[in-house]
């Protein structure tokens, strides 16, 4: 049975995401969650500096890039992206799938990202693409979820850098983390 507060919704990207264990329950070993993803969906290219991600199928078909090669794991495979490596997923099989993200170590600001996102997107408060209306809002959450856009794009990140530090001192991180993060 699924803890319901443990549980988001994003009705943009239709998908679920439950959180198995957070960076408080593991001591800051690792980060667990559970994503259930319709089709079409799934995070274009980024990566992170700080932890690794591993992606295990659980049900259906997951794609998942890393660098230059792609994957489309079924049930029982796993795929690891590590610290500083380009990786994307998505699901491109025609039908949902289900798949377990560990993020190693733990990230309180990936868990924070994740609540925050998706019940911005459960308000209406998102664009169609999912990106939060409020420019500040979305540079404090790109900076709090510790990703980092690849190549030619990684010019923005000095300017959404600085833009979260606005966030900051408008008080737009302590307004979020108020109203939508639930754990």
């Amino acid at each position: 049975m699924t803890d319901n507060r443990r549980s988001i919704y994003n009705p943009i990207q239709k998908d679920t995401v439950v959180f198995l264990k957070t960076a408080a329950e593991t001591n800051g070993e690792y980060t667990l969650v559970e994503v259930e993803l319709a089709d079409g969906g799934g995070v274009g290219l980024h990566y992170h500096k700080t932890y690794s991600e591993k992606f295990s199928c659980i049900d259906g078909e997951v794609e998942v890039a890393l660098g230059k090669n792609a994957y489309k794991l079924k049930p029982g495979q796993q795929a690891l992206a590590e610290p500083n490596v380009n990786h994307l997923f998505r699901n491109r099989s025609g039908k949902p799938c289900k798949f377990s993200v560990e993020l190693r170590p733990a990230s309180r600001g990936f868990e924070q990202s994740l609540q925050i996102g998706y019940g911005l997107a459960s308000d209406g408060l998102t664009n169609k693409k999912g990106f939060p209306r409020d420019k500040l809002a979305l540079a404090w959450l790109f900076d709090i979820s510790e990703s980092n856009l690849p190549g030619w794009m990684s010019i923005f990140e000095f300017i959404l850098r600085k833009q979260a530090k606005k966030a900051r001192a408008k008080g737009i991180d302590k307004a979020l983390i108020e109203k939508y993060v639930q754990f």
